[in-house]
């Protein structure tokens, strides 16, 4: 292209180019690149100038040639695909006709902020350095699926929305990211689709505002965080998809409004994450699904947690905040699928983690009484016998309780009416306390049972006693085997 087929704007550009200095068109800070399609002359670059700048612009020794360019109207579409650009790109605060086109291109450094796009589209863009789409708008699909950018990618408050797309709108699928992908204040309506996706670094989706109702508003199947994924004070309307990733770090979505209703709010199955935190946060609109994860550390307010849950094969190393067992318990009682004995095997491991063996003993009675109600009449009759009498073997000291009124008892009615014995002048002195024993005891013999017998009513009382005993020590029995064989 000869710099006499250029307009002044784009002459102004030209002679910049070689010497790496920065042109800029606009008026004032508050320029709204939005409206730059009304612009004039005096500040539209035509694409194809800037095009040819970057395969094959003048060089001038000694120096560093760039693009930097701000506040220009840019008319046609910018189409780099497959080249190699040499040279660092800035169009920032610019207003684009139309998406830039830089699929399979190779980048030193491509700094887009500010800027109005109707769409972008990068597929498998190669840029070594960083990727800037600060407070860009995007009115239109911003791809990046399998994109390779050797440093970090900066979306902080730049809003993406595509109303007639029926795709996601920002797509970063596949791609990775050798730094952080820092996103704080990100806007989208519509879906962020980040599945097989690899961040090196840290992902900051502080303050975001994440919609897409009905759908969902993050899908990051198979996401990979080296460092920490930070999602504080955010918004998300539309579940939040993690399946199957591993976040290295902390998952950290305080103070965060998940919504989903009717579905998973937050549907991280089969993950891996060092620290999830859940906290601070208002009540979660629709289910957490949590079934199959691996956590370190689960940092969990009671109040976090929503109305219900999928937690089936939840492992985690440890809960915190401590909170007592009665509190921790309804978290439990909301699984989905009824009956998890293993969530309360979890329960119970952390609890006994910290030394808090009464709340572990708390659980466990509790994972008996919730599975009493998956049997059978007979068993939940028999069930609710070991409930009452020593607490499914977690709460013993009812037995000795349950001993001493039964023999108080036999002992006062047997003292004011003695039995008659059975062979008079043989029998050995009556003794109403070893009597009673006798007969509450069935592994024990002091010789009174066999030795006197009564009738009418007493008989009767001692039919019971005998009965209750041989309850009492199976109940016992079980119970003790039972805590045996768990510890």
């Amino acid at each position: 292209m000869e710099i006499d087929e250029l307009t002044a704007a784009e002459e102004r550009v030209w002679r910049a180019f070689p010497r790496g200095e920065a042109v800029d068109f606009r008026e004032s800070a508050e320029d709204d690149p939005e409206a730059g399609g009304h612009w004039g002359p005096e500040r539209t670059v035509r694409a194809r100038v800037l095009r040819a700048l970057l395969l094959a612009g003048p060089r001038q020794d000694g120096e560093t040639a760039s693009l930097s360019l701000a506040g220009a109207r840019v008319t046609g579409r910018l189409d780099l695909q497959y080249a190699t650009v040499d040279h660092p790109v800035r169009l920032r605060h610019c207003h684009f006709e139309e998406a830039p086109r830089f699929h399979a291109a190779r980048l030193r450094e491509l700094n887009l902020s500010e800027s109005f796009l109707p769409g972008f589209v990068g597929h498998a863009l190669q840029a070594d350095g960083v990727v800037r789409l600060t407070r860009t708008r995007c009115h239109g699909v911003l791809r990046l699926g399998g994109a390779r950018i050797g440093g970090s990618l900066y979306l902080e408050s730049a809003r993406v929305s595509a109303p007639d797309a029926e795709e996601p709108v920002l797509q970063l699928n596949q791609s990775a990211v050798g730094g952080d992908l820092w996103a704080p204040g990100l806007r989208t309506h519509g879906q962020i689709r980040l599945n097989g996706a690899a961040v090196a670094g840290s992902v900051n989706l502080n303050e975001a505002r994440l919609s897409c109702p009905g759908g969902a508003a993050l899908d990051a199947e198979t996401f990979t965080v080296e460092g920490d994924m930070l999602v504080r004070r955010a918004e998300v309307r539309g579940w939040l998809g993690l399946r199957g990733s591993r976040v290295a770090g902390r998952l950290d979505l305080s103070y965060t409004f998940l919504s989903s209703p009717g579905g998973s709010a937050l549907w991280a199955p089969s993950t891996t994450i060092g620290e999830l935190w859940l906290r601070k946060g208002p009540p979660m609109e629709g289910a957490l699904n949590l079934r199959r994860a691996r956590l370190e550390v689960l940092f969990l307010e009671p109040e976090s947690v929503p109305d219900e849950v999928l937690i089936g094969e939840l492992t985690y190393t440890s809960l915190v905040p401590h909170e007592p067992a009665e509190r921790r318990l309804p978290m439990l009682e909301r699984e989905r699928n009824g009956h998890v004995p293993y969530a309360y095997e979890q329960l119970t491991a952390a609890y006994r983690r910290i030394g808090d063996d009464h709340a572990a003993r708390l659980v466990q009675l509790a994972k008996q009484r919730r599975h009493r109600h998956t049997l059978p009449w007979y068993g939940r009759l028999w069930g609710l016998v070991q409930d009452v009498t020593v607490g499914y073997g977690f709460r013993p000291l009812r037995a000795a309780g349950w001993l001493l009124s039964l023999l108080a008892v036999g002992s006062v009615t047997y003292a004011a009416h003695h039995p008659q014995p059975l062979k008079a002048g043989e029998a050995p002195p009556f003794s109403p306390v070893f009597y009673t024993l006798d007969l509450l005891l069935p592994v024990i013999s002091f010789g009174q049972d066999s030795a006197f017998a009564p009738h009418g009513w007493y008989q009767l009382l001692a039919y019971v006693l005998v009965l209750t005993g041989w309850i009492l020590a199976t109940t016992v029995i079980a119970g003790v085997t039972r805590t045996v064989s768990r510890q």
